[in-house]
């Protein structure tokens, strides 16, 4: 039976399960703005007495609670500013995202979308995810919360009404009046814990993922990027598909390829396969070798050459260093866990006389921020390997571990924004409170901040319209 058949039939019995919960106990249910809040005590004597039981370490957490969100703040307003750029001046990326900017989250959501290169994301990873990452949150708010003695008034669930009763955020209510009674930082210390704990989530995650990696998978295989190819003057290409040449320009060589249907370039006496690309400006092309790889359509991770096994780019070398050039050999993929085996000759590798090549590429790791921050949530991983689960099972749990540390991350990010519906907001205005000691300007930049980050949620959902057309 296909496990999504299996995942939406759970959905169906949760959905019922939590209709039944909610009919039974109308009482404790109201309904505020979008959601029905389910009010309850659960927890507030746990919450309590974690909360006047440990204050030396919640005094130390509550400063590196703090700094912590004004740090997130600031990086997800960098991603803003990123998000801004692409969307106004690339419009080739924007034309290429399948996904709206502004998506929630949403069972399915890489299948729905076809994003491949994102594991699926079944209702089973949501509702756990939610749960701890709502609960967690939530719990944290209301620990530091007693901790600067702001009683707790109720705790809950948030649902969503208007189609499925499913569970979406759990919530901690603390005394109003209270809570604005205490000091600036406490405050912020309140608003920026369910961040911290948010953080801590994502930070525990990352060290379950990567040992239960090292447990449950072992490397069998190497992960190429694409076919080899070579980076050349657009001018000093001299004939294209027995058509020759001088001096050609960008438009004039893609308009041969395109017309011919053919893909045969050659600069000096050297025969490419085809053109992967060029510049901007036209002046320099990419383009495929006419290599044993690219002619034999070779895909997905490379598991052994011949008979024997290679499960790292060093072993690759080596056992391919073993033959000739003009050897035949069998080079064997693994896709969908299903073998496939591709007979090549291998040719001599450009520029290195009598050197064994089947021409396959493998690109340096970017040394942007968001790469190097992916980067390090992969410490556990060799870079170009190809890792096969060693127990059935093991990638339906590391998906779940992964998806929990991408979402852990992703809400506290989000949950930074200065805008009004976040705690980001509220912190945001006691911040600027705090340095200007004026309730007017702050006031004035928490509207500005929350307004500006509406146009640029409307601008950047505009920008995606458009590029339908």
């Amino acid at each position: 039976m296909n496990f999504m058949w299996l995942d939406l039939s759970l959905m169906i019995v949760f959905v019922i399960g939590v209709a039944i919960f909610l009919i039974t106990r109308k009482k404790n249910l109201k309904r505020e703005g979008l959601l029905y809040l389910y009010r309850s005590e659960w927890g507030i004597k746990l919450i309590d007495k974690i909360g006047k039981k440990h204050k030396r370490l919640l005094k130390i957490l509550s400063h590196i609670s703090v700094w912590l969100g004004y740090v997130l703040m600031i990086v997800m307003l960098w991603l803003v500013g990123r998000i801004i750029w692409i969307y106004l001046f690339n419009a080739d990326i924007v034309q290429a995202i399948k996904i709206p900017p502004i998506t929630p989250l949403i069972p399915y959501l890489p299948q729905i979308f076809n994003l491949d290169f994102l594991p699926p994301f079944y209702f089973i990873y949501w509702i756990i995810i939610i749960a701890i990452i709502a609960i967690s949150h939530e719990f944290f708010h209301g620990i530091f919360a007693a901790f600067n003695k702001i009683k707790i008034k109720k705790t809950g669930f948030g649902f969503f009404p208007f189609f499925l009763p499913i569970f979406l955020a759990a919530f901690v209510e603390p005394d109003e009046k209270q809570m604005q009674s205490k000091s600036n930082f406490a405050q912020r210390t309140v608003l920026s814990a369910g961040t911290f704990a948010n953080i801590l989530t994502a930070i525990i995650g990352l060290f379950l993922v990567a040992g239960f990696f090292a447990l449950s998978f072992a490397p069998t295989g190497i992960i190429f990027d694409d076919y080899a190819y070579n980076i050349a003057e657009t001018s000093e290409i001299t004939m294209i598909n027995n058509i020759s040449l001088q001096n050609p320009t960008y438009e004039e060589i893609s308009s041969l390829i395109n017309l011919t249907g053919e893909n045969e370039i050659i600069i000096d006496n050297e025969i490419y396969y085809s053109l992967r690309g060029s510049s901007a400006d036209g002046k320099y092309v990419a383009l495929y070798y006419d290599s044993p790889a690219i002619n034999a359509e070779i895909y997905g991770p490379i598991i052994r050459i011949n008979n024997q096994e290679v499960s790292s780019l060093e072993e690759f070398s080596q056992e391919l260093n073993k033959y000739s050039v003009g050897q035949e050999i069998t080079i064997s993929t693994e896709i969908n866990k299903q073998e496939i085996d591709y007979q090549i000759i291998l040719q001599e590798k450009p520029g290195e006389p009598n050197s064994p090549w089947i021409g396959i590429s493998f690109f340096q790791q970017s040394t942007g921020v968001m790469a190097k921050i992916f980067l390090a949530t992969s410490f556990y991983k060799d870079s170009h390997t190809f890792y096969s689960e060693k127990y059935q099972g093991a990638q339906f749990i590391y998906d779940l571990l992964w998806w929990l540390v991408l979402i852990s991350f992703s809400v506290a990010l989000v949950n930074m924004l200065p805008m009004g519906i976040f705690d980001g907001g509220r912190f945001f205005y006691l911040s600027i409170l705090k340095l200007t000691r004026s309730e007017k300007i702050a006031k004035v930049s928490f509207k500005f901040m929350t307004y500006l980050l509406l146009f640029v949620v409307v601008l950047v959902m505009f920008y995606w319209a458009k590029s339908f057309f």
